[in-house]
């Protein structure tokens, strides 16, 4: 097993990212990346990257390696994205492009194949959410979060007030103000996800926000309790919103 694989989904997966390295930065030999300090997805569509200018300004507002990215790196990951993805020979054009960077500063792109989520329940989704908090306190951007909506229609975002959030969070924050929604945030100083779930109303609908997935309504059918169905065609509103970005 490679010492990356757990950075990865899956061995095939890394396995791609590591062949990438030899054939395209190492003319042929074996790059052999250090531990990497970061690894962002995003979604491809038709060889580019929606919301690219959202990802960057919340790529530029994390913290790696115990500083925040320089502008050197922002214009290169930009850059590699807007003239080298668009020519680059891969298989799937629609894929997910990886972005990792590792704690010597160093950075690589390679582009996977996209594999939607095979499981939807909310125990699920919040597992992710719960993940991505972990990874937020260290860079300070979770790369998937989790929101609600209630039976009133309310939008409920699991982060911080101050928090900076992810690009595709920051598309559906705008998408609910054009519906007339507040984005309410839900997380205080301290507040654990689990605690701030538990108090959210009987009948909302629970979804995760990603990067590299959209948005992921939860399984209606496994929901612990019948959900509105109000609630629901918002939701699934705010899923259909992002995927029209990758037709």
């Amino acid at each position: 097993m490679s010492e990356l694989e757990p950075f990865f989904n899956s061995a095939e997966e890394c396995a791609t990212y590591e062949q990438f390295c030899a054939e395209q930065e190492r003319g042929g030999g074996r790059f052999e990346l250090a531990e990497p300090a970061l690894v962002c997805r995003w979604r491809m569509a038709r060889r580019g990257v929606p919301m690219l200018n959202r990802h960057i300004r919340a790529l530029s507002q994390r913290v790696v390696n115990g500083a925040p990215l320089t502008t050197n790196m922002l214009s290169w990951a930009k850059q590699h994205v807007e003239w080298s993805l668009a020519a680059g020979d891969y298989q799937d054009p629609n894929g997910v492009l990886m972005t990792v960077i590792d704690v010597n500063g160093d950075a690589l792109m390679s582009v996977g194949p996209y594999e939607p989520l095979a499981d939807r329940s909310r125990d699920a989704l919040v597992a992710r959410a719960e993940e991505a908090r972990r990874e937020q306190a260290k860079t300070g951007v979770a790369p998937e979060l989790l929101a609600a909506v209630t039976p009133e229609g309310r939008m409920l975002v699991f982060a911080a007030l101050d928090e900076h959030l992810c690009g595709a969070a920051t598309l559906v924050e705008q998408l609910a103000a054009t519906q007339g929604r507040e984005a309410v945030r839900t997380l205080g100083d301290g507040t654990r996800l689990a605690d701030a779930l538990a108090v959210v109303e009987e009948g909302s609908v629970v979804f995760l926000i990603s990067d590299e997935h959209g948005v992921v309504v939860e399984d209606e059918q496994a929901a612990p309790v019948p959900v509105s169905a109000e609630a629901l065609a918002t939701a699934h509103a705010f899923a259909d919103g992002l995927a029209k970005l990758f037709k």
